[in-house]
């Protein structure tokens, strides 16, 4: 239980104000279907974390004890560092090539390579060395962060909340910029 509640609090804290929830306000306000965009999410953070927990738990076998203490606690740090620096806005692109299942699976797929959360689970995967509390913990964590920017945003969609959206992105953004080198 300790994997799951530990994975789920630090990949949802990790979560606020990643680029991944701007990619799930992007996705509603352009597809305006939130379910679809929520199965994709869903999905794809399954199959990226899972493959993730796998890595983790064959790092955990590979890797000498004594080392361990060390590469996790030194891992950690530099995550709690690397979530102080803000990330990028990504375009979604404005051709409908695809349904809103599969782009946001895809997408979703490709901004978590190298994530923040990718590797807080990779390391949560060498601390806990349980396959499915890590893994549920993590995507339940990645839930609870963008199920709330999903809803609302497909409360809200419309043309004018998809200007105000891009400029409140915007200013958190710069925000966070500022708060980074503060």
């Amino acid at each position: 239980m300790d994997a799951f509640l530990s994975s789920t609090l630090l990949v949802a804290l990790g979560e606020i104000g990643d680029k991944t929830q701007l990619l799930s306000l992007a996705l509603v306000v352009r597809y305006r279907k939130p379910w679809p965009i929520l199965a994709g999410v869903i999905v794809a953070t399954l199959v990226n974390h899972g493959i993730s927990v796998w890595f983790g738990d064959w790092l955990a076998g590979a890797i000498p004890t004594h080392w361990l203490r060390w590469i996790l606690g030194l891992s950690f740090i530099a995550l709690g560092l690397w979530m102080l620096i803000p990330d990028k806005d990504e375009e979604v692109g404005d051709k409908y090539r695809f349904g809103p299942f599969l782009t946001s699976l895809v997408l979703f797929f490709i901004a978590e390579i190298g994530d923040k959360t990718q590797v807080a689970t990779v390391a949560l995967a060498v601390r806990f060395q349980e396959f499915w509390p890590v893994l549920l913990g993590t995507t339940t964590g990645m839930i609870a962060a963008n199920l709330p920017v999903i809803w609302v945003a497909h409360r809200l969609a419309s043309e004018r909340f998809e200007v105000w959206a891009h400029r409140i992105s915007a200013a958190l953004f710069i925000a966070f910029g500022v708060w980074a080198l503060i």
